[in-house]
């Protein structure tokens, strides 16, 4: 063949040349299937990403947009715009090249809207994911809490900045950020962009009744972005809500769920997708206040191996805290858990009811639980993680509770 005889450089030339051919071929093939779609929200933040990609996504559709959507939480999932859904599966790692395909799928769906959540951490790709792969015309701040210090920190605030790279370029940006509201309206100005500011009013807008219709657990907050995102695209606020009580839940959604076991009634309330520590006493302490009357009150902590920093955050963080009956570590890498804790000044007051069951499997985390007491009602609530572990607790008690949501 002609190509055996050619110069090793000249070779290598060849295939360079084909190589940008191609990377250039797929960039317009990309921008092609983006111009398809009109609206594109790119949502990012520390908490609830996920929750409101899905409110977002079912207050379109309600308001007869054809709307796709990709979430990337718990469960990474495609939503079609009949509202199915579908799981994303993976070979290898995660890679944010995932997304040209979705938006190629909702592009090849006719999709009017695709509500998209952010999957990378990384500060750089978080800003390549915004201007090469979304190119949104609607961008959503949920929060800037400190999480993922090891990638995005070392400081909240640099978690701020790591998140503005997905301020979208003369688009509309939702926000209800207040502490570092000034990195925000820098990037949403260097942009060209629209801020539409979320406030407390319209927070509070959200009525308690409001919230009561929908099967699980869901924040105001969430809902009042969700509905300043749908009334901004011509959505009526009321058809907004009704689509988004139908929603299906993200699976890491908090949620309660009652069950009786072994002659003990064990209330347990999935709080692993709230993992930094902000959000996690914020959780503990509303469910604290809302079931006062359980004999004992059971803290799981979910830790990972590889999410060493949370759990020190966690570690260092909890002795502050409203104190549980009993503390129980579960997952993995529980070791950097307890180190960071004994650091702290309040260790003694924690350690005494620490229990370490690393590696347990759902049945002997229950019976741990209900053999150490003669009390009958117990709430058990879940923070940490969700994987692995976390998981198959939240799997057991939706099986094991015949559809007792007690949100």
């Amino acid at each position: 063949m002609w190509w055996q005889d050619l110069q090793p450089s000249v070779y290598l030339s060849v295939i360079l040349v084909g190589l940008i051919i191609v990377l250039v071929i797929e960039a317009m093939r990309h921008r092609a299937a983006l111009k398809k779609i009109p609206i594109r929200v790119h949502v990012n933040g520390t908490r609830g990403k996920s929750s409101v990609t899905r409110l977002i996504a079912a207050g379109l559709r309600a308001g007869g947009l054809r709307t796709s959507a990709k979430t990337t939480g718990t469960l990474a999932r495609f939503i079609y715009p009949d509202g199915k859904e579908e799981d994303i599966y993976r070979i290898g790692h995660t890679n944010i090249a995932e997304q040209i395909k979705i938006v190629r799928k909702a592009a090849q769906l006719q999709s009017q809207a695709l509500i998209i959540e952010c999957m990378s951490l990384q500060p750089l790709l978080q800003s390549i994911c915004e201007l090469k792969l979304v190119r949104s015309t609607h961008g959503v701040l949920t929060n800037a809490r400190p999480d993922h210090l090891d990638v995005m920190g070392p400081g909240e605030e640099d978690v701020a900045l790591a998140l503005a790279g997905t301020v979208p370029v003369k688009g509309k940006y939702f926000m209800s950020e207040i502490k570092h509201a000034k990195i925000f309206r820098n990037a949403v100005a260097d942009r060209d962009s629209e801020m539409a500011y979320i406030r407390q009013i319209d927070v509070h807008a959200v009525s308690d009744a409001e919230i009561a219709e929908f099967s699980y657990h869901e924040y105001k907050e969430n809902v009042a972005q969700a509905l300043a995102v749908c009334t901004s695209l011509g959505v009526d606020r009321a058809i907004a809500l009704q689509g988004m009580w139908s929603a299906t839940p993200d699976p890491g959604a908090m949620s309660t769920r009652e069950i009786e076991y072994q002659g003990h009634q064990i209330l347990f309330a999935n709080g692993f997708a709230a993992n930094d520590p902000v959000s996690s006493e914020t959780l503990w302490r509303g469910l604290l206040e809302k079931y006062p009357n359980y004999d004992t009150t059971t803290m799981l902590i979910n830790c990972r191996f590889d999410r060493q920093e949370r759990s020190a955050q966690l570690g260092r963080a909890i002795a502050d805290w409203q104190q549980p009956n009993s503390l129980l570590l579960i997952g993995s890498g529980t070791k950097t858990f307890v180190h960071a804790l004994a650091q702290t000044e309040k260790a003694n007051t924690v350690l005494p009811y620490l229990r370490i069951g690393e590696g347990w499997d759902v049945d002997t985390i229950l019976q741990s639980i209900v053999s150490d007491t003669d009390s009958q009602r117990h709430l058990v609530v879940g923070i940490g993680n969700i994987a692995g572990i976390g998981l198959q607790l939240v799997d057991f008690f939706f099986q094991h509770s015949e559809g007792n949501n007690t949100c």
